[in-house]
């Protein structure tokens, strides 16, 4: 399935947490708490001023983003957990 994000929103899968700790102790999956680093799968044409011109995204596609923990919302999407979320609920960029 193919999809693409309205306006300022954009598509993000989240990557996978590291499942030991530093000194060797395996997390149990009960115990972990999901990731909120991801990867973003694709966005929106973006936000549209007061004068009705786009104003461009800060994140594109590939780029390696860390987004709030309760933001977006959850889409499975061809057997895949995914994030639905606005521009603003993103942090940082990771480079």
């Amino acid at each position: 399935m193919k999809l693409k994000p309205l306006n300022d929103r954009i598509l993000v899968r989240r990557l996978e947490v590291e499942e030991k700790t530093i000194g060797g102790i395996i997390i149990p999956d009960s115990a972990k708490e999901k990731p909120m680093k991801g990867k973003v799968i694709a966005t929106g044409p973006g936000k549209l001023d007061d004068a009705g011109s786009r104003i461009a995204l800060g994140v594109k596609e590939g780029d390696a983003v860390l987004f709030a923990k309760y933001a977006g919302t959850e889409v499975n999407i061809d057997g895949d957990d995914h994030l639905i979320m606005r521009e603003d609920d993103i942090l940082a960029v990771v480079e």
